[in-house]
């Protein structure tokens, strides 16, 4: 292998605007072009001159295969992903292909990962401000994860309040795992949490919905649909949805927008965990049982022990200062 590039680039979600300066010059820079029919369209006014190469839907591997030999040749390769190649895009299966190839580093072939924005971000940038707290993206499609796996963390993620993006929700054979999706949320979120369906953000069909987590199923949803589903405290108004991260809670708001100066007295989040852990002893002391409090935070029982019995950490004036100014 040598002189030839492989260059992994996110195009983002469709639109010209959204792509980045880097991922025109590489594509730009390429001799040959590869990826799937959909993103070529995407990108057609940019490929000129380039050998193109384009492949269906089931044929990544192919792409990587295709990518590596042109640049064995000598040539650089642009292989494009919609959103962020490393996003269930087209990164992580072409350095498969590499690795199987032997190849590495220093064996003469470079490639260059260049970010994209993903439909995650897109989406949410439409509908308002959802993913300002933790949020997590779980792709839906079983057809090379097991769906028992998937299901796992569909449970765990709605139990643990996360905002959720699922990405290929439905397709023309897939058309049940939504509606199982939609059966483990409502196990521990309430029927009217917020959820936008956003389908090809900044492309020609775009569409946005906004509807609730017992509606969410019913909802024209596609392969290229995103799903973000809210947390418990997620709400839409004026038809944005937003995800508050707790700056309420922290800061005093007045009536037209201003901030008291400092935190509200005793509501401080700031030593969050050092203030939990005193109050756990305090309630066990009190005579709770570590099983009762493990049921009353949800956590597990063995964490709930470990935490009674760690050693108490001694925060110094300068430490706490230099963390209240973290966001």
């Amino acid at each position: 292998m040598s002189g030839g590039k492989i260059m992994l680039v996110g195009i983002g979600p469709g639109s010209h605007d959204h792509m980045t300066h880097r991922a025109r010059a590489a594509i730009a820079e390429s001799d040959v072009v590869v990826g799937y029919v959909t993103y070529i369209k995407l990108v057609a006014d940019l490929l000129e001159g380039k050998e193109v190469i384009r492949k269906g839907m089931t044929e990544e591997l192919d792409r990587a295969v295709n990518a590596l030999e042109r640049a064995r040749e000598g040539k650089k390769v642009a292989l494009i992903s919609s959103g962020d190649a490393g996003v269930y895009g087209m990164a992580g299966p072409t350095y498969e292909v590499l690795f199987q190839a032997g190849w590495t580093p220093d064996s003469g072939v470079e490639v260059e990962v260049v970010p994209g924005a993903s439909a995650i971000n897109a989406c949410a940038a439409l509908v308002g401000a959802p993913l300002t707290h933790d949020f997590c993206s779980i792709s839906l499609s079983d057809l090379l994860t097991p769906w028992p796996v998937i299901a796992r963390r569909l449970d765990a993620v709605a139990a643990a309040d996360f905002v959720v993006a699922l990405y290929n929700p439905k397709s023309g054979r897939r058309t049940q795992q939504i509606v199982q999706a939609q059966h483990l949320f409502l196990r521990h979120r309430k029927p009217d949490t917020p959820v936008a369906v956003v389908k090809s953000a900044y492309r020609r069909r775009e569409r946005i919905e906004f509807t609730t987590l017992a509606h969410m199923s019913e909802c024209d949803i596609g392969m290229l649909t995103t799903v973000l589903i809210g947390n418990s405290n997620t709400f839409v108004r004026h038809g944005l949805m937003v995800t508050p991260r707790g700056y309420a809670n922290k800061y005093e708001l007045h009536g037209d927008g201003s901030t008291r100066e400092g935190e509200r007295p005793g509501r401080s989040l700031s030593t969050g965990l050092l203030g939990w852990m005193e109050n756990l002893r305090a309630d066990h002391a009190e005579g709770q049982s570590i099983s009762a409090l493990a049921l009353r935070h949800k956590l597990p029982a063995d964490y709930i022990e470990a935490v009674l019995t760690a050693p108490i950490v001694e925060v110094t004036p300068e430490a706490a200062s230099t963390e209240e100014s973290e966001a």
